[in-house]
């Protein structure tokens, strides 16, 4: 819907990561959200791209059923959509990932045994433009169930190990890259849910939850954080944003960075968080800061704001102008500097 009324859609890929599914506009671009953070911050630019050469890394499992799941999974992302891989390297060097809870509720992790990852992407280093990796994420194995059960409202726990790692992996190599979660176990993938929420489907019938991502970065523009190119043409930067949709509460770096550029922050209260923040207390330039009620609102700002329509305009009743005097009462009439040199 938003696409419809964008030239460029710029999505954080848990906007559209559905397991085996991905449906992005032929006008979007999937944007790992450290480069969506420095994007924002004026820091980089995007450039779009046909197809990237894409580089997968499978790390190692005690049963190999699941690697092999993820080398098939791939093999028909070449066949179905074309999508060019230089390789398939299986990982022997340990990689750990674990994801746990902080105190607040918020999904965090960590991650060992890093240096064999970075040491193989340094060895194909220009042999490919984006890069997919799949691995085991350690969470507690009540977490699956009730994961489901929870329709929705438990917090995504393996993101906090994943967001660590291509945050890591894109802020070094300036690349797009996304995490796929392997199964632990086949007692875990053999795990019924039952009937879930919609919008947990997809990945309740997933064995490898890697095509979204693999779709995902078939088109992720290239990031140029050359300063003496950003700006130039035929590339995205701050300046081209003309929007920010997100969940209402959600305070971090894009906020702060669209507060700071003038960018106007969209916020929706339908897409319920566990963040409490009052963004609206926050110094908003005016016309800056939208709070809708859903995805349909947020909608009609974007609309407004495409068509150089002040949003409050369609609104019923439309709010009264403010009329205010030019004598300040305080001080009396206050004179432009110019009138005064011109009495000079």
């Amino acid at each position: 819907m938003l696409g419809e009324l964008s030239d460029n859609l710029l999505l954080h890929p848990n906007v559209v990561n559905a397991s085996d599914v991905n449906e992005m506009p032929k006008n979007a671009l999937y944007i790992e959200g450290s480069v969506l953070t420095r994007l924002l911050m004026g820091t980089v630019g995007l450039q779009r791209v046909r197809n990237n050469r894409m580089l997968i890394v499978i790390a190692e499992h005690h049963d190999e059923l699941f690697v092999n799941a993820a080398i098939n999974a791939v093999n028909g992302a070449r066949a179905s959509y074309g999508l060019r891989v230089t390789e398939i390297v299986r990982l022997q060097e340990p990689l750990h990932l674990k994801s746990g809870y902080s105190p607040s509720g918020r999904a965090v992790g960590r991650i060992d045994g890093i240096g064999g990852l970075l040491a193989l992407l340094d060895s194909r280093k220009g042999s490919f433009d984006a890069v997919a990796i799949s691995s085991v994420i350690d969470v507690p194995k009540w977490a699956h169930q009730a994961y489901f059960e929870g329709e929705g409202a438990m917090i995504n726990l393996w993101g906090g190990a994943e967001a660590i790692l291509t945050h890591l992996v894109s802020s070094v190599y300036s690349l797009p890259t996304a995490h796929s979660p392997m199964f632990e176990s086949r007692d875990v993938s053999n795990m019924d849910p039952g009937i879930v929420d919609s919008r947990m489907a997809a990945e309740a019938v997933s064995l490898t939850f890697l095509q979204c991502i693999l779709k995902g970065l078939q088109r992720s523009p290239r990031i140029l954080k050359d300063s003496s190119v950003i700006g130039g043409g035929h590339m995205l930067t701050a300046a081209d944003v003309s929007c920010l949709v997100i969940p209402d509460g959600c305070l971090g770096l894009p906020t702060l960075a669209a507060l700071e550029q003038g960018i106007p922050v969209v916020a929706v209260e339908e897409n319920q968080n566990i963040m409490k923040n009052d963004l609206s207390v926050l110094p908003w330039a005016e016309g800056r800061f939208y709070r809708v009620s859903n995805y349909w609102e947020a909608a009609g700002v974007v609309s407004s704001l495409r068509a150089g329509i002040d949003p409050r305009a369609v609104r019923r009743p439309v709010p009264r102008a403010v009329v205010v005097s030019s004598v300040d009462k305080s001080t009396g009439a206050v004179e432009h500097p110019l009138a005064a040199t011109a009495k000079e």
